[in-house]
């Protein structure tokens, strides 16, 4: 994939994210390089973390594995102060294996967030990356319940106990479903600092894992493929993911906001039949 040339782009954004730190998980590839990157051209300073080494677009990268709670509280004890933004874009696609989508996905994303929150400044943004997969969450809202306060070591349990596998994607849906409410109730929770939280939801982008949707999702994720004029691209969602993290959106709170080439109005509508 080529290297989006934002400065070709007949877009007049300015320097909006000028002097902000900005925290981006999943620095090295896909929807993570593309925002690690745009948030350098925007004036920011870009905190990298990742499984793999990049250096790309970073002013420092921090190996971990999201999936460890070990790891992620040394990753944090490591990471410097004064951060102004979080975008949590690192993931695992529904081909790896359950337990693994889920403390990814879900657990470990919630609990380095949380540990995070000292290090923020007032008034920061975090950017949590949904999906346009997490659009079905009022229907699995007992198991979302369950999850609330999940731990790393609980997962198979839990898994087992609600019959979330990988089965359609199924442990890659509910990931994203969850994420979408856990930002939904944390609306107001840091409040009083200022402390935004929202999420972004992309349907099919172009990345190094979207093979990995259409080998299982099949038909399913072909016809929801053919709807659209074309799949989304990296540089389609990382210019939002940077609007959420500037000084424009303090009253976005909770929001989610679907980002999918109309995908989501188009199952509204045969839901409804309007």
């Amino acid at each position: 994939m080529q290297d989006t040339d934002w400065a070709s782009r007949d877009w007049t954004y300015g320097k909006i994210l000028r002097d902000k730190v900005i925290v981006v998980t999943g620095c090295s590839s896909g929807i993570g390089r593309d925002t690690a990157k745009l948030v350098k051209q925007l004036g920011g300073d870009v905190i990298g973390v990742d499984r793999n080494k990049t250096e790309d677009y970073v002013d420092e990268l921090y190996l971990a594995d999201l999936s460890d709670r070990r790891t992620i509280k040394a990753l944090v004890n490591a990471l410097p102060g004064r951060i102004d933004g979080i975008a949590n874009i690192a993931g695992v696609p529904p081909t790896a294996p359950a337990d693994l989508v889920l403390k990814v996905n879900l657990v470990g994303l919630k609990y380095f967030t949380e540990m995070m929150i000292p290090k923020l400044n007032d008034n920061a943004s975090i950017v949590n990356l949904a999906s346009l997969a997490g659009f079905g969450w009022p229907n699995a809202l007992e198991a979302i319940k369950a999850s609330e306060h999940l731990a790393f070591e609980d997962v198979e349990r839990f898994m087992h106990d609600h019959k979330i596998s990988n089965e359609g994607g199924r442990s890659y849906f509910f990931s994203k479903e969850a994420l979408v409410v856990w930002t939904m109730k944390n609306r107001w929770t840091w409040r009083d600092r200022g402390i935004r939280m929202n999420a972004v939801s992309p349907g099919p982008v172009e990345t190094p894992i979207l093979a990995d949707f259409v080998k299982t999702l099949g038909a399913r994720a072909e016809e929801d493929m053919s709807v659209n004029d074309r799949p989304g691209r990296p540089d389609d969602i990382a210019p939002v993911v940077c609007f959420m993290l500037s000084d424009m959106t303090h009253w976005f709170r909770g929001a989610n906001l679907m980002l999918d080439g109309g995908m989501s109005s188009h199952i509204y509508q045969n839901m409804h039949q309007f």
